[in-house]
């Protein structure tokens, strides 16, 4: 069957965030009069995150949480773990930074994101999003002028599951109106949420690999065959193309 659509992850895919979080983090901080090291505001919100995604998986939604609830938390924990003592000043740092991460002043779009979207819709293919984000990334999206691009965009908060869960998944096929997960190829940087997560669906997938192979936490990449390998996003579309010659 041919690939009729591809769909997209997002972060460290198509996007990044343009500095660190402990660096954005301290940028805001200092608005307030806080002067924090960005490297223990990093290690302070990793352990923020984990701890927050342990207790509330996918930003809370079983538990009632709304995802601007769920990142007010960690951005209070985070700074919390700095010494910064609760106050007025926390809650104000959590919208400023729940606001600030909502548009293109805090993301940046990959030098191939761009090229690699209007060749694979040059091929006649349709194109969406599936990403283990929350609302905001519509907003995101269009700031970042790629919104465009896409039918539809599948975020695990509308989905109520999150990658490598393949209800997310099989929501995005769907929404595309095929029948057979084969019309559908997938593409992202993330070993089990993306690659595997999208074959365990029968979606064909790919897996970029911005960072040289080695997969998130420094873990080794399970075997995937060259031709599902990644380097660039302008390597996709030839990919893609030969599937439909």
């Amino acid at each position: 069957m041919r690939v009729r659509w591809v769909t997209w992850d997002v972060k460290d895919t198509l996007l990044r965030v343009r500095r660190s979080v402990g660096e954005q983090y301290c940028s805001a901080a200092r608005q307030h009069g806080l002067t924090l090291a960005p490297a223990a505001v990093e290690s302070a919100f990793r352990q923020a995150y984990q701890q927050q995604e342990s207790r509330y998986p996918n930003y809370g939604l079983g538990q009632g949480l709304s995802s601007r609830a769920w990142w007010g938390a960690v951005v209070q924990e985070t700074f919390s773990r700095c010494g910064v003592a609760e106050g007025q000043t926390l809650p104000r740092l959590a919208e400023q930074l729940y606001a600030g991460f909502s548009g293109a002043a805090n993301w940046e779009v990959f030098a191939d994101s761009e090229s690699a979207l209007r060749r694979c819709r040059a091929l006649g293919l349709r194109l969406a999003v599936v990403s283990n984000f929350d609302g905001r990334l519509e907003a995101v999206l269009r700031s970042c002028g790629l919104r465009g691009h896409f039918q539809f965009v599948v975020t695990s908060e509308s989905a109520g599951a999150p990658k490598p869960d393949p209800r997310i998944f099989l929501r995005a096929l769907e929404l595309s109106g095929e029948r057979e997960p084969a019309a559908l190829a997938h593409v992202g940087d993330h070993p089990l949420n993306d690659y595997l997560a999208a074959q365990a669906v029968g979606m064909r997938s790919f897996l970029l690999e911005r960072g040289g192979g080695a997969a998130e936490g420094g873990l080794p990449v399970p075997p995937v065959p060259p031709q599902h390998r990644l380097r660039s996003l302008d390597e996709l579309p030839a990919l893609l193309q030969q599937d439909q010659d």
